[in-house]
């Protein structure tokens, strides 16, 4: 009859905190596939069948996708035909395509679009994909950009280092 006590007081104090801890836990999965659901929609290629990488760098970053397989040129092609209109995109402070894939504001974009003449976006295609490197003019433009990649490695999971290297 004690332990039966105990467990009840146990479980009114801790249920709630239980509770919460398992649907968040259960949700996260929920809400990376509605992003990749969302990201497939604005980017126009597999989110599964490619790979989001983000660096820091001293003057800026780096946004890096390409194809897991070598010979999916589809997908390859998707990724920098999306390239290509998201720099202009960027260039012209416009991230509204962040916004849409996490469905949020996402962090840095606000004074990125105001410091947009402080940024440069210079497009590459890889073997696999494309990439944008970012170099920023200023400290305030950096450091939005620093949050702006931040978010993209913590919401897309790519397990880059979110440090500066």
């Amino acid at each position: 009859m004690k332990s039966y006590v105990l467990l009840s007081v146990a479980l009114l104090f801790f249920g709630p905190f239980l509770a919460k801890t398992y649907s968040q836990t259960n949700a996260e999965p929920m809400q990376h596939s509605d992003m990749n659901t969302r990201g497939a929609h604005v980017m126009g290629f597999s989110q599964e069948k490619t790979t989001h990488h983000f660096a820091l760098t001293y003057d800026g970053g780096i946004i890096d996708v390409r194809a897991n397989d070598s010979r999916d040129t589809e997908n390859r092609d998707e990724i920098r035909s999306h390239f290509k209109h998201i720099a202009a995109m960027f260039a012209d402070g416009d991230f509204s395509s962040p916004m849409l894939v996490h469905a949020q504001n996402v962090p840095g974009t606000a004074t990125m679009t105001q410091k947009k003449d402080q940024l440069h976006w210079t497009l590459e295609d890889t073997p696999r994909g494309a990439r944008l490197v970012v170099t920023a003019d200023t400290k305030p433009a950096l450091d939005a950009l620093h949050d702006f990649l931040r978010f993209q490695i913590t919401d897309h999971n790519t397990g880059d280092c979110p440090m500066v290297h």
